[in-house]
């Protein structure tokens, strides 16, 4: 599985460079596989990530802005929902992928579950 980033290489926003930067830094840092695909030099870059991110994640003019992530055909989110997984420490549910071994990572399950019912299946 690849994480896919879109991004605009040529993007006249600080900001747009900003949010694209910590998402590439962050992949590079941990060893995550991805791949940084360019929308604003691709035009077919641009087609595919405008059609598969959802509806709902689309902002009101239904243009959606990079970064946007994606793990192979699965949209996992763009750069506001990266950002509260990083913060919460589940970015790899959040990508779609296994946390590397030894790591102290929450995996979504110990995240949606109450305490009680996680010691029910553990037992």
């Amino acid at each position: 599985m690849v994480i896919k980033v879109f991004v605009a290489t040529s993007s006249g926003s600080i900001a747009i460079r900003k949010k694209q930067q910590e998402v590439v830094g962050f992949l590079e840092a941990n060893k995550i596989d991805f791949k940084e695909l360019d929308i604003a030099g691709d035009e077919d870059n641009r087609k595919w990530m405008r059609e598969n991110v959802p509806g709902e994640k689309k902002p009101q003019n239904g243009i959606p802005l990079p970064p946007q992530i994606f793990n192979e055909e699965q949209y996992c989110g763009d750069f506001d929902s990266f950002f509260s997984a990083k913060e919460e420490n589940i970015i790899y549910s959040f990508l779609g992928l296994a946390p590397p071994p030894g790591s102290k990572v929450k995996s979504s399950e110990e995240i949606l579950l109450p305490e009680e019912e996680l010691e029910a299946r553990e037992a």
